[in-house]
């Protein structure tokens, strides 16, 4: 039978975490889904753990491949995927037994084509069911929930004709816009159903200790950031200042990073300076603009 739900998980060297995740999907209290296991040219028994559990359970599907970006095997799990929905767990997580059967409920009861659930240590409450800019509105918030593909249950027909960039490092900022964007309904339930493991060989580890930032990752942020604020405006023109903002807030809150912890990014930092310069009465008038990021305007971004 066709699977609803196709889990799709991208593995790289994690013999000593990729057991805890598979078999935390293995135990789901929802029974239609299959996983699809993407071994990303492994050098260490990653790949071959992930063969002993295919051969004990016919929900596991395989994939061996040459090593690539996050991006590109992560499309090798979407071109493989039959299910109508798509979740993504990565290989250094958990998640908890009711996870996709959560995801599921809160998808169709609603009717919608996007669910996400909070973490581990983020419960929140009620349920919020939002059109496709508020939406997006609370992605760059990201009070309720954020740019990664973990933690969401995505119509699979989200992903037609579009994929993940096979180059960019940092590819769910890029790619979380475009497919929450053809979403016309969005449901958030606050309970938390998936565990992360925060670790330095985490992908996003810069994001919790500042001091592995770099020009290069800086670098790829802000392309990404000014992409994904031409797409919105384009698509989404009355709410351009709002887009323009939170790029402006990313902005300033990494030049106060980079000023406070002396971190290495002089470069960046001064692209930064400029463009919030030419932007500052906008920035700092505008009505979304938090007290702390006009005292950082004020401190770091001269006036004329």
């Amino acid at each position: 039978m066709k699977p609803k739900i196709s889990v799709i998980m991208l593995t790289y060297n994690r013999e000593n975490l990729v057991r805890n995740a598979i078999e935390s999907v293995l135990v789901q209290t929802f029974k239609g889904f299959e996983y699809i296991i993407v071994d990303n040219g492994s050098s260490d028994e990653s790949g071959i753990i992930a063969d002993e559990y295919a051969a004990k359970d016919e929900r596991i599907k395989v994939i061996h491949r040459e090593k690539g970006n996050i991006g590109s095997g992560r499309n090798a799990g979407l071109d493989a995927g039959k299910g109508d929905y798509i979740a993504f767990v990565d290989d250094d997580d958990t998640i908890e037994p009711d996870y996709l059967e959560y995801l599921y409920k809160l998808i169709t009861k609603h009717n919608a084509d996007f669910s996400i659930c909070s973490i581990s240590g983020k419960p929140f409450d009620g349920i919020r069911v939002m059109n496709t800019v508020e939406a997006l509105e609370q992605l760059y918030w990201r009070k309720l929930y954020n740019n990664q593909f973990i933690t969401k249950l995505i119509k699979s027909e989200l992903f037609d004709n579009i994929r993940f960039s096979t180059t960019a490092k940092y590819d769910d900022i890029e790619f979380m816009t475009p497919v929450m964007a053809r979403a016309k309904t969005v449901v958030f339930g606050g309970e938390p159903k998936y565990k992360i493991n925060r670790h330095d060989g985490n992908n996003s580890a810069w994001t919790t200790n500042h001091n592995l930032l770099d020009e290069q990752t800086l670098s790829e942020y802000l392309q990404v950031y000014r992409m994904r604020t031409a797409f919105l405006i384009e698509k989404f023109p009355e709410k351009a200042l709002l887009w323009r903002y939170f790029e402006w807030s990313f902005m300033i809150s990494m030049v106060e990073k980079i000023n406070r912890l002396k971190l290495r990014c002089e470069r960046q930092l001064n692209l930064m300076l400029s463009e919030l310069r030419e932007n500052r009465e906008e920035f700092i008038s505008c009505e979304f603009i938090q007290d702390f990021e006009k005292e950082w305007t004020n401190c770091y971004i001269e006036r004329g």
